[in-house]
């Protein structure tokens, strides 16, 4: 049991500004101060856990290491997991009707530029090429007819033209005859009936040449209308080639083919089918597809057309996918959606938007089948400035050429 002055000396003790006083005296410097406690006790505590002071600074470094080279990393790209591919999907369908004879393809079958897709019955438009081609010979042959008429014709002018030189040299001579016999009836050494014999001739005469005349116009007008025919003619053999060519052109459209190359997708032709024209066949996937990200319009503020992009195909994520920025879609998605937005009704919530970025695909694996739909993962690199990374392996890279 201690007393009331014990009590009190050991409080003292045990206070932390108590400071003992050594033999000799007090101390001169007064106090010691609580800094340098604590300079003490962490002295004392990398002296006795030193591994530990090293592991935890390595940490301190690697995760601060880290942190910047995430933050290089986020400032050099814009990525978006709403993205998928895109393609110009064609539905095939024949022009002419017919029935399905051949489909020499197969569902999600890759086929090049201009092969079979189907065959329909073209016997009928063999027939109609046949009539076509009919028609033609029959308008050729009238033309070579007309033509054969024209030259009888023109052989008939120039028979026209030699009458009417004949009846015009008649004509002079009957005019001098008439002349002559009227002066010797004058004079008393003709007589008055030879004169108006010879009066006759020459009316009979102007009246040959009037006639041979006007069966020189006749000839010549029937030229005129031999030309006519023959135009004619020619306008029913032009409408004549074009059916031909028709013809021909619906031959070429039973034999259905692609366009460009692609795969085939929902086939649903087969044989003996009776397809009518604009009936679908199957669906078509061109080889050409691109990316169409939705990107945020809070990321598009450094974001430009030319822009490396590097893609992850949710089927194929080991596939390393490079492409670039194409486009940028001058609005947002739900502005030319079917049914758009319209926030001038109602209460007013500001969303943020997202515009769709069309990204073309450097290099498209072909051993794969990538098709509209698919799930991908786009990343944009929005800065043309090096990453940490890369400015690391270009000195390591420097120092080993100088080395």
């Amino acid at each position: 049991m201690l007393k009331g002055n014990d009590e009190q000396a050991l409080q003292e003790v045990e206070s932390p500004q108590f400071v003992p006083v050594s033999p000799d005296g007090p101390a001169d410097n007064g106090p010691t101060p609580p800094d340098a406690n604590s300079r003490e006790s962490g002295k004392g505590f990398r002296r006795r856990h030193p591994i530990a002071v090293v592991v935890g600074s390595a940490l301190f470094v690697l995760a601060a290491g880290g942190g910047y080279a995430y933050w290089s990393y986020v400032s050099h790209f814009e990525s978006t997991d709403d993205a998928f591919i895109a393609s110009r999907q064609i539905a095939i369908a024949p022009k002419v009707t017919g029935y399905v004879t051949e489909v020499p393809v197969t569902d999600n079958q890759h086929v090049a530029a201009g092969a079979v897709i189907a065959r329909i019955d073209d016997r009928d438009y063999r027939i109609a090429i046949e009539q076509a081609s009919a028609q033609v010979a029959a308008a050729q042959a009238t033309i070579q007819n007309i033509d054969a008429q024209i030259a009888v014709q023109q052989a008939q002018i120039k028979s026209s033209e030699a009458q009417v030189e004949q009846a015009q040299a008649t004509l002079v001579f009957a005019q001098q005859q008439s002349a002559r016999y009227e002066a010797l009836a004058r004079n008393g050494a003709g007589t008055v009936q030879n004169a108006q014999q010879y009066s006759s001739q020459l009316l009979q005469q102007q009246a040959a040449l009037k006639s041979a005349q006007a069966a020189l116009t006749v000839a010549q007008r029937q030229i005129e209308s031999l030309k006519a025919q023959r135009s004619s003619a020619e306008a029913s053999l032009a409408q004549a080639v074009a059916q031909r060519d028709q013809a021909q052109l619906n031959l070429s459209y039973t034999i259905v083919t692609a366009a460009q190359a692609g795969r085939v997708v929902n086939l649903t032709a087969s044989p003996g089918e009776f397809a009518q024209a604009g009936t679908n066949l199957t669906m078509f996937v061109p080889d050409e597809i691109w990316v169409t990200a939705n990107f945020k319009e809070t990321q598009l503020a450094s974001m430009r057309p030319g822009q490396p992009a590097s893609m992850r195909i949710d089927a194929y994520p080991k596939r390393a996918i490079r492409g670039y920025v194409a486009s940028v879609q001058p609005g947002s998605g739900t502005a030319f959606s079917l049914l758009p937005a319209e926030n001038a009704t109602g209460n007013y919530v500001k969303v943020i938007q997202r515009v769709p970025v069309k990204i073309i695909i450097d290099n498209p694996p072909t051993d794969i089948a990538l098709g509209p739909g698919m799930s991908v993962v786009p990343s944009v690199r929005i800065s043309s400035e090096p990453l940490l990374s890369e400015r690391l392996a270009s000195s390591i890279g420097h120092l080993w050429r100088h080395s």
